[in-house]
């Protein structure tokens, strides 16, 4: 019993969200009459929803330090269309074009953070006039019709991995050695992490439940390897899936590796007792606001990439649905908790519902209504969970003791401040 509460944890119910997943993702298999799990809609859904989960990135660190961004969707497309418009009208080449839109971006958050660390607006106030403003800036600038960019830019929104090597595998060799990749990757994360809890004293632990965790994970990466590696000739997995895979790894390391990262979740916990402490609250707003815009930026990009042109309405509502992911992830309303994996567990659980309630021939109307009862349903469970003192949903499934830790960091660094884990001051 030991070894398996040393699997999954001591409470299945932190597991709900991955559970959640592997329900959804074998019960629309099964309704669709084989739809769901096959190479070409599971590629389609990644490079379709990457944008969406790209934004979830940023937006459940701005969740974490107690603030809300309503523009995302309106500056990705006011991005979009600014990356159209100068590759069109003012003749850049494409890289020029991207990078034009990736400033526009940085300095659109650093706007919105101004407004924040600096005069004191609350981000939800902040990024609402971002929303109106940039809304109508890309509805003006385009003149209410779409506009194509450099078919160059294709490859990032609509792009597969190349094929090289031996044909013997009969699969795509790129998809594989990513796969192979991510495999030792996770093999060796868990184990140097096994090395240094037993290095810090912590006795209890069972290095065979390590293995059957490796076993397990191992498991379901090699499948995923082998779902977007035997599609149909010339497609793989996903360059916007690559992308989306890349800021993961990178924004996990520095929400849980860094100082900067620390910061983010004292501010979150308690901003008094993290600037008593030394650490520069508006620093961190500025640069968590400036961050993401710069990650709206990039989606809007990657949108207009695989959509070939940009248009007046891009980035309509992306803001709802980034939220819900963060939300369904396990962050709390409150600030202070939330992690970057578990984020993408519930991005993915509400891009599986699109796909398979679309497979379904489940209209748009009732797609929503599914979509809201769930975000309430995993927000109630996951309020009713940290009553109870539990830690957030899938803390534990990734090695981020961040989760159920970051308010306890955050008393650390001010011990004389008495509040409640998981608070955050507005």
């Amino acid at each position: 019993m030991n070894v398996v509460k040393q699997i999954f944890g001591t409470d299945l119910r932190q597991f709900t969200m991955v559970f959640a997943l592997v329900a959804l993702l074998l019960g629309f298999h099964i309704a669709s009459g084989g739809n769901m799990l096959t190479p070409g809609n599971m590629q389609n859904l990644i490079a379709g929803n990457a944008y969406v989960l790209i934004l979830a990135i940023g937006m459940v660190m701005v969740i974490v330090i107690g603030h809300i961004d309503l523009s995302v969707g309106s500056v990705a497309g006011f991005v979009g269309m600014c990356v159209a418009l100068s590759a069109r009208d003012l003749s850049f080449p494409w890289w020029a074009a991207l990078l034009t839109g990736l400033v526009v971006g940085i300095l659109i958050g650093a706007w919105h953070g101004f407004w924040l660390a600096k005069i004191g607006i609350p981000g939800f106030i902040t990024t609402l006039a971002g929303m109106m403003i940039f809304r109508g800036g890309v509805i003006w600038l385009s003149g209410s019709v779409s506009v194509p960019v450099p078919p160059e830019l294709n490859v990032l929104g609509a792009g597969y991995l190349p094929e090289w090597g031996p044909a013997f595998t009969n699969l795509n060799n790129s998809t594989l050695l990513l796969g192979i990749l991510a495999i030792a990757f996770y093999a060796w994360s868990q184990i140097s992490t096994y090395r240094q809890r037993v290095a810090d004293g912590e006795t209890r632990l069972n290095f065979t439940a390590v293995i059957i965790r490796l076993v397990l994970v191992g498991a379901v990466l090699a499948y995923v390897t082998f779902l977007f590696g035997s599609g149909r000739p010339g497609t793989s997995f996903p360059v916007p899936g690559l992308i989306l895979v890349f800021l993961v790894i990178v924004y996990h390391v520095i929400t849980q590796r860094t100082t900067f990262g620390r910061h983010i979740y004292a501010v979150g916990g308690n901003k008094q007792a993290a600037a008593l402490s030394g650490v520069s609250v508006a620093k961190v707003h500025f640069f968590v606001m400036m961050n993401m815009s710069f990650l709206a930026a990039l989606a809007g990009i990657l949108f207009v990439a695989r959509a070939t042109s940009a248009g007046p309405t891009d980035g309509t509502m992306w803001e709802l649905d980034a939220i819900a992911a963060v939300f369904i992830g396990g962050a709390a309303v409150s600030g202070g908790i939330g992690t970057v994996a578990a984020t993408m567990i519930g991005g993915l659980v509400m891009a599986t519902l699109n796909s398979g309630l679309f497979l379904m021939g489940v209209g748009q109307d009732k797609t929503q209504v599914i979509k809201g009862l769930v975000l309430l349903a995993a927000v109630a469970f996951d309020v009713y969970n940290k009553q109870q003192g539990r830690p957030s949903i899938t803390g534990r499934l990734f090695g981020d003791r961040r989760t159920s830790e970051s308010t306890t960091d955050s008393t650390k660094v001010a011990p004389a401040a008495p509040t409640a884990p998981g608070t955050a001051e507005s």
